[in-house]
């Protein structure tokens, strides 16, 4: 054992000296927040399921059951270039894929436990495959690893959810056995342009920082995610777009349908929704990791891809305004935002309201205003607004894209509040089911507001930021409409009035009424048969 891990430490000291030739970790940081866009990939022996990578462990899926897939699992139609070549046709910039997700099954020929892909009929090493790919076609390779694992009995907790405590554990030995993957992972398929650690459960910000210090000996330059219980490089928002910051970086994981792994009838979001993913992350000065979920043969599902090299179209015209860019100065919101880079500020219109768009005015002066294609636009300046006007022949339906020039460095503008976004609250919220979910333009379930378990009446309260010509308020719920009885009313002086009423609400309720102004809106649950939870509350601006 102690020649075993001398091996191991020897290994470790000249991979760490091999790395130092690369770049340091603030220049890879640098690197990545410049790139924007990544592919992120769940796979593993749970698409033959079609069911959820892990989660279904316990649930849908019987533990047994669940741990004996991999007995079958067999994608012989797995091409790891193609996996890479779909990626660069989308314009993303480098890959993280999932090597070992909480179910514990390896994707690699790991030394470290026989549920792996080696002993599958498969036989072949998956990372090792798209590790290599990745280097032969120029793109980063990252790896995904659950710092959490149901499946190894070291590990405290078990399926289903990992909320199943086990009797018998050892913490100390499951992190050792931790270290050695990740060792593995480096070692042999690195260097890696970054760990995407998640869902750290029992490791408290000692042991995850204790993981981090272990990665950067083996890999000095490594970039790490805020998943390990310490709190790493950068944030990772899930399945919802993160809030403008310029003093830490972060990145947006999202999935490009429903489910993080295959499933065989995935409901995709629309090309619209998957590049103002993307933009509202440059936007708000973040990255986009925008998931698929090959099926059993190892293919990524041909609507998937279609979808992804449209993205990848719209990002040959429009490249400039996101690769290489920081967010602002405006703060991004529900129909504009901006990003920055030189001297130029790329304004992005992601919703025309009327024929032209006006903005506070910059700390700046405009030297000209544009299209991409160089193509001039009419601004207009005065009382410290700016206003655009674009026609309608030229306005592009995804973000229609205005360069301004100014006479400064763009990055040293100030930010800028344009109150185009809405600001919820709730008489009561359950854990991170928080009431910001409800106005932050996604309708996943996974982004969602939901109250305590015990609370049947709740009302929440939309602050649209300034008055607002209205006519229609849009509700999706989740839960399969527990809300049994609600009214929807809108604040006039000081008082409040009734614009809808109903006993249900349902995927989407769309309650229209005559043009009215307002700024404040008021959803009161009444009565619901099980835990009220909401996914979106938005509202119509009339013309």
């Amino acid at each position: 054992m102690k020649k075993n891990i001398l091996l191991f430490a020897v290994c470790m000291l000249q991979i760490s000296l091999f790395a130092q030739s690369f770049k340091t970790k603030e220049e890879r940081l640098a690197w990545w927040q410049d790139a924007r866009f990544g592919m992120f990939i769940h796979w593993g022996p749970v698409s033959l399921k079609g069911k959820e990578i892990s989660w279904s462990r316990g649930g849908e899926i019987p533990t047994n059951v669940y741990d004996s897939l991999y007995k079958d699992f067999n994608p012989v139609n797995f091409n790891a270039d193609e996996w890479v070549s779909v990626a660069k046709a989308a314009g993303m910039k480098y890959i993280v894929l999932t090597t070992k997700h909480h179910d514990g099954f390896c994707l690699w020929d790991t030394k470290q436990t026989d549920y792996n892909i080696m002993h599958t009929p498969f036989k072949r090493d998956v990372v090792k495959e798209l590790a290599e790919a990745c280097k032969r076609q120029g793109m980063a390779f990252g790896a995904y690893y659950s710092t959490c694992d149901w499946h190894n009995t070291d590990f405290p907790l078990t399926s289903p959810g990992g909320k199943t405590k086990r009797e018998v554990s050892n913490l100390d030995s499951y992190t050792n056995y931790l270290k050695r993957q990740i060792g593995e992972l480096m070692l042999n398929y690195g260097p890696l342009a970054t760990l995407w650690f998640d869902v750290p459960q029992k490791f408290d910000a000692v042991r995850g920082q204790g993981v981090i210090d272990f990665a950067h000996i083996i890999q000095p330059d490594i970039i790490i995610d805020n998943r390990t219980g310490a709190s790493g490089d950068y944030e990772t928002p899930e399945q919802r777009v993160g809030k403008m910051k310029l003093d830490r970086p972060w990145e947006t994981c999202m999935t490009i349908g429903h489910q993080w792994s295959y499933h065989p009838n995935q409901r995709l979001k629309s090309l619209k929704q998957c590049l103002h993913g993307l933009i509202l992350s440059s936007a708000g000065n973040g990255n986009f990791l925008f998931n698929v979920g090959p099926s059993p043969l190892g293919v990524i599902d041909s609507k998937e891809v279609n979808r992804l090299k449209d993205m990848g179209a719209w990002l040959k015209t429009n490249g400039e305004a996101i690769y290489g860019t920081n967010g602002g100065p405006y703060l991004p919101g529900r129909s504009i935002a901006s990003t920055r880079k030189g001297n130029d500020v790329y304004l992005h219109i992601l919703n025309w309201k009327e024929n032209k768009v006006s903005l506070p005015s910059m700390k700046a002066k405009i030297v000209s205003a544009t299209l991409l294609n160089g193509e001039k636009v009419d601004v207009k300046i005065a009382n410290n607004k700016m206003s655009f006007t674009v026609p309608l022949s030229r306005r592009d339906s995804i973000s229609t894209i205005i360069k301004i020039r100014v006479d400064t460095t763009a990055i040293s503008i100030p930010l800028i509040d344009p109150l185009d976004d809405y600001i919820a609250t709730a008489s009561n919220s359950r854990g991170k089911n928080t009431v910001e979910l409800l106005v932050d333009r996604s309708k996943d379930n996974l982004s969602k507001w939901s109250t305590d378990d015990s609370v049947r009446h709740a009302w929440i309260q939309v602050d649209l930021r300034q008055p607002r010509s209205i006519d229609a308020v849009i509700i999706n719920e989740a839960n399969n409409s527990h809300i049994t009885n609600f009214t929807i009313e809108y604040k006039n002086g000081n008082d409040w009035v009734k614009i809808g009423e109903g006993t249900k609400i349902g995927s989407e309720l769309n309650t229209k009424f005559k043009k009215l102004t307002t700024q404040f809106i008021r959803l009161n649950i009444l009565d619901a048969t099980s835990t009220p939870a909401l996914l979106e509350i938005d509202v119509h601006e009339a013309e």
